[in-house]
């Protein structure tokens, strides 16, 4: 496991490209947007979610939501513990794709949720480049 996820990370920070970069940087800005936005439409959320709010636990959600997108999207731009932001983010992104399917279907917040979903496990996989928090830590070793 450690092998694989060092020629990964060496792969992506061989690759790392301002494009490579600026991808990582949008997610975190947009997950921040999101986050914000969870944030003053509650009521919207509300609604969205109420097919499995007793199963989900409602305002635990709303809350692990929009602190994960917050919080994750910092951590994101800056490239720091990329991975585990993304993890954060993984089990909120695959929700708001399977979401359209319990509830009303809406074709834009699909393709947003499973674009940002497969930019968010691109960049699980791959790292945070040579551009990064990550990067420049463990250069000081």
């Amino acid at each position: 496991m450690d092998t694989s996820v060092k020629s990964l990370n060496k792969w992506a920070n061989a690759h790392s490209t301002i494009w490579f970069n600026s991808i990582r940087i949008l997610l975190g800005v947009f997950l921040i947007y999101k986050g914000a936005y969870f944030i003053s439409n509650s009521r919207e959320f509300e609604d969205l979610i109420a097919p499995v709010s007793n199963f989900m636990g409602g305002m635990l959600t709303f809350h692990y939501i929009a602190s994960a997108h917050i919080m994750g999207g910092i951590m994101i731009i800056f490239g720091l513990l990329t991975r585990w932001a993304l993890i954060a983010q993984l089990p909120i992104l695959i929700g708001a794709v399977l979401i359209n399917f319990l509830g009303e279907m809406n074709a834009v917040n699909l393709l947003i949720a499973t674009v940002t979903l497969g930019v968010s496990i691109f960049y699980t996989i791959y790292g945070s480049g040579k551009y990064s928090a990550d990067y420049f830590f463990k250069m000081q070793k």
